[in-house]
């Protein structure tokens, strides 16, 4: 029969495993990943993305061309991370080229297509539980708080960096964005004007980043230039004249 001293240093030895445990997981909430763009990185707490967390993105709009500049925005990010990337959708219809553009190029991607979006949520969830990867992307209409919760701690056990991008077919599907998810980060992404040039010709394109709320931090928006070759974006050149214009820092919903 083992001893009370036995026993009390099984149970501390238990406590232990699980407070290093906690500690472990704890250092990969603080992991971040930066934009490296000052201003922006300022609103968000670590200065950058959270990895361990769930980050929602949709388009300003519910046109293609937003929608489209929102995935490059989540494509440009992944980009960034370190590994493989599972992009989870139910509709196949990725411009593969413009994903090279911004630095994600299709052979770092695991792409998984589904049927339903219950099976893309179900699919996410396994990918962000199994760890070792550079972002989990998913595609979704809807993000149910309940469904974004499981998403939240499967990416917080892993460390994972997890990105929902909300498309939609209809103005009606839209109808729900906006209302409380787990996503520690919600943003929103619209086309701009592309950036002027001395001479003519074709500037570098520019998205108006709207980071509508952030867990911990404060919301802005941002006039940004659109992800170059390595997945990185900048502030504007031509918003940076008027610093008013470029950030909009908001204390109320």
């Amino acid at each position: 029969m083992p001893t009370s001293a036995a026993i009390s240093n099984a149970v501390l030895d238990e406590l232990r495993e699980k407070i290093a445990s906690l500690e472990g997981a704890g250092s990969r909430r603080r992991s971040v990943l930066p934009f490296g763009v000052a201003e922006l990185d300022a609103q968000l707490p670590g200065g950058g993305l959270a990895f361990g967390a769930l980050h929602e993105v949709a388009g300003g709009g519910n046109g293609a061309i937003d929608g489209a500049a929102a995935a490059l925005f989540i494509g440009g990010i992944a980009a960034r991370t370190t590994g493989k990337v599972v992009w989870c959708l139910t509709r196949f219809d990725l411009f593969f080229p413009a994903l090279a553009q911004v630095g994600l190029h299709p052979d770092r991607v695991i792409f998984v297509e589904c049927d339903k979006e219950e099976a893309v949520l179900a699919s996410v969830e396994e990918a962000l539980r199994y760890g070792g990867l550079g972002a989990v992307v998913a595609e979704l209409v809807r993000l149910p708080m309940t469904a974004s919760r499981r998403l939240q701690l499967a990416a917080e056990k892993s460390g994972t960096l997890g990105l929902v991008i909300r498309r939609w077919r209809r103005q009606t599907e839209a109808s729900d964005f906006g209302m409380p998810t787990a996503a520690v980060t919600r943003w929103r992404i619209s086309v701009l004007p592309s950036e002027p040039l001395p001479v003519p010709g074709l500037g570098r394109a520019r998205w108006l980043a709207e980071l509508m709320r952030v867990r911990a931090g404060e919301r802005g928006e941002f006039t940004i230039g659109a992800c170059d070759g390595q997945g990185r974006i900048c502030l504007s050149s031509d918003a940076a004249d008027r610093p008013d214009q470029t950030r909009r820092s908001f204390a109320q919903s």
